[in-house]
């Protein structure tokens, strides 16, 4: 077993509790999604039902935001154009968000308020479908993993693999019809994809860090979650704003610490970290954690920081006296702004 893998890892699909997917299916999907998200749609290719993904560059990162610029989700999406009706073999535009399940009704909701005479239909999909997870070391799929995704009804989309010691991990998200069997999860499985999810240093944003960042903060420009071309959407004039004066002087980075004081105290998203010489305010928060799978009472971060606090003394989790963050180099360069 390596450190990201297992010997089932081509037959076993991790069950996602914190994820689920929205649809936003109708004739007018394309030209609405374009005005809502920071990232254009419209080059988006269309997966055939009957295929597994399509390379990850076809699966776009994405976020909606406040009219001040705020990030209130970030998600994946990809297309797969449905028939009108089961008469009617002409197909139109359908679009999968990937996202963090605490915010997929609030998105869902949001995104509804501005379909107003557009031919579009946007559906929480969390009680109908359940989240999976698929990492494997594989360069191909196994005949298993293809026969699985290919049922009907299941919408799958392959995100960035994760580079540790050399070895690339391939990720899929997965949504299948409720309780649909994909194959058997394992101890550890879930664990592992969490931490997958810290290396690849891209950020979720989840019901505990709804509107606190810019895109920006969170390396989103570096990620190509954002779009500078396509024209408005909400909060584009903040965004833009920000990434052509220079105002960002925060980062999303990844790091560790050692979290044997108290093992049962999970580190949650939006919890603070400080600095060892400004103990009175904080420097940042937490976006994600999740604990090593194999390297006992290690716990792995994203955090958003300041710049200046990487440049000198040492960062905190919860007060300047709390457990140090060791911080790693990400796996992607950023964007200077």
């Amino acid at each position: 077993m390596s450190q990201t893998s297992n010997n089932n890892s081509n037959t076993c699909f991790t069950p996602l509790k914190d994820w689920s997917c929205i649809s936003v299916i109708g004739a007018d999907a394309v030209d609405f999604l374009q005005n809502q998200l920071t990232n254009s749609v419209k080059s988006i290719a269309n997966a055939p039902a009957a295929s597994i993904a399509l390379p990850h560059q076809q699966n776009r990162f994405a976020g909606y935001c406040s009219a001040k610029g705020r990030l209130m989700a970030s998600f994946w999406i990809m297309r797969q154009d449905t028939s009108v009706s089961a008469e009617i073999t002409e197909s139109q535009p359908a679009f999968y968000l990937f996202i963090s399940k605490d915010l997929a009704p609030t998105l869902a909701k949001r995104l509804s308020m501005f379909v107003l005479r557009s031919k579009v239909k946007v559906l929480d999909l969390s009680e109908s479908v359940d989240m999976f997870g698929f990492a494997t070391e594989s360069n191909a799929p196994s005949e298993d993993f293809k026969k699985m995704t290919s049922m009907p009804g299941v919408i799958t989309a392959e995100l960035p693999a994760v580079s540790i010691n050399q070895v690339q991990t391939k990720r899929y998200l997965l949504a299948a019809p409720k309780n649909q069997a994909l194959g058997d999860s394992h101890d550890g499985a879930l664990q592992a994809w969490n931490w997958l999810e810290i290396q690849s240093a891209i950020p979720r944003i989840t019901q505990a860090t709804f509107e606190q960042f810019v895109p920006q903060m969170i390396n989103m420009e570096s990620l190509k979650g954002i779009d500078f071309q396509k024209g408005c959407y909400p909060g584009q004039e903040v965004v833009a704003r920000s990434q052509y004066r220079g105002t960002i002087k925060r980062r999303l980075q990844v790091a560790h610490l050692n979290h044997q004081a108290d093992r049962q105290t999970e580190i949650l998203p939006g919890s603070e970290i400080f600095h060892s010489d400004d103990p009175s305010q904080p420097c940042g928060m937490v976006v994600l954690a999740a604990p090593h799978p194999l390297v006992a009472d290690r716990m792995d971060v994203q955090v958003e920081c300041k710049l200046e606090a990487l440049q000198s003394g040492s960062v905190h989790l919860g007060s300047a006296t709390g457990p140090a963050l060791s911080f790693s180099a990400l796996p992607y360069p950023l964007i200077e702004i």
